[in-house]
């Protein structure tokens, strides 16, 4: 057994803010918190990124607290799975966070005295407060259809994206309105047989700028429904597709006509409830992550609606548990400030000044 004031579960930039933090609070990484990791390496999710995905593509990276990441360390032209990684094992290394990897979490459950017990492939930790920056990235969504197992040719996920190259001459259906499958579809687009993009709701472009005020809008509606306990939703449902230029030409060529969603998988391709069919080699689901908490279910923090009910990033639940990086603090800057917060909260929680158990409904 392993105890500790505060376990940290993640070490995406979730996870390293809140070590930050944390460290910066006068907790020692050892005894004061720990960082628990499942990757291998440094780098999140990041790592496992396509290799077409340059660091010049990815949409709203943010410098972690503390350390800024400067131009010379971030060529547009460089693989973010190669940027980004190297940049967190930096700041790894700079605040001393001495994170535990790879720890694969399978549950957080009440322990003795108020206390939390983390159980891992590598032991069990003690903690008196957890920070949960699981993210989603090991939760592909994958819809299920008609006739899907009968498909002939090849089905995967964002997850599984190898890059275009794999696609080339090939006839590739993109199922996903959100930034992923457009990215896939116009990488796709250049080299494939056909492409043919699917969405279950027509997507909503947006253009001109995305300033402080829309910031604050769409994340007043993620907000709203984690409070409420329901599932957070994908960033692009809030705030529209950014029309770049890109997007543009390719909407010019008609690689943007969009098609609602198949009702049927046949061996050969898709079909719909009119009779219309698609023929295609590989299908291509772009269809999203969901939060990755199902170690969390002993704790029963769930609410009838499905998801978590966090008031800032505290479970409403369980005030001896933050999620950081979920709903509302999903982005890259949502996730630097959710881990301050959630140092702050935690710190009260531990002098006396919270109630460590009881405070949330169904406790």
């Amino acid at each position: 057994m392993n105890n500790v004031d505060v376990v940290v579960v993640g070490a995406g930039q979730a996870g390293l803010s809140g070590a930050y933090h944390l460290r910066r609070a006068g907790y020692e990484p050892g005894t004061g918190f720990v960082v628990l990791d499942h990757s291998p390496a440094p780098g999140g999710a990041w790592q496992f990124r396509w290799p077409s995905l340059t660091y010049g593509k990815v949409h709203g990276m943010y410098d972690l607290p503390g350390m800024r990441l400067t131009g010379d360390d971030a060529p547009p032209e460089r693989p973010s799975s190669e940027v980004i990684p190297a940049y967190f094992a930096r700041y790894e290394r700079a605040f001393d966070l001495r994170i535990v990897r790879p720890v694969h979490v399978t549950a957080v459950r009440d322990g003795d005295d108020g206390r939390l017990l983390v159980e891992t492939s590598a032991g069990t930790w003690s903690a008196r407060a957890l920070i949960n920056a699981t993210g989603t990235w090991d939760r592909p969504f994958w819809p299920r259809y008609p006739g899907q197992e009968t498909f002939r040719g090849r089905q995967l996920h964002t997850a599984q994206y190898p890059g275009p190259e794999a696609f080339a001459g090939q006839r590739v259906i993109v199922v996903g309105g959100g930034t992923s499958g457009v990215q896939h579809l116009l990488e796709i687009a250049e080299v494939a047989a056909s492409t043919t993009w699917v969405t279950r709701r027509p997507p909503v472009f947006r253009s001109g700028p995305f300033g402080q005020d829309q910031g604050r809008a769409a994340v007043s509606l993620v907000e709203e429904r984690v409070r409420r306990g329901l599932p957070p939703q994908s960033v692009v449902s809030v705030t529209g597709l950014p029309m770049t230029e890109a997007m543009e030409r390719a909407r010019a060529r008609g690689v943007l006509n969009r098609l609602p969603m198949f009702d049927r998988i046949t061996p050969d391709g898709v079909s719909w409830a009119d009779g219309r069919t698609v023929a295609a080699d590989v299908i291509l689901w772009a269809t999203g992550f969901r939060a990755a908490i199902d170690h969390l279910a002993p704790l029963r923090l769930r609410e009838p609606g499905g998801g978590i009910a966090v008031e800032g990033t505290r479970a409403v639940r369980d005030p001896r548990v933050h999620l950081v990086g979920y709903g509302p603090s999903a982005s890259t800057i949502g996730a630097n400030r959710a881990g301050r917060a959630a140092v702050r909260e935690i710190r009260a929680l531990l002098d006396g000044a919270l109630q460590p158990v009881g405070a949330g409904p169904g406790a």
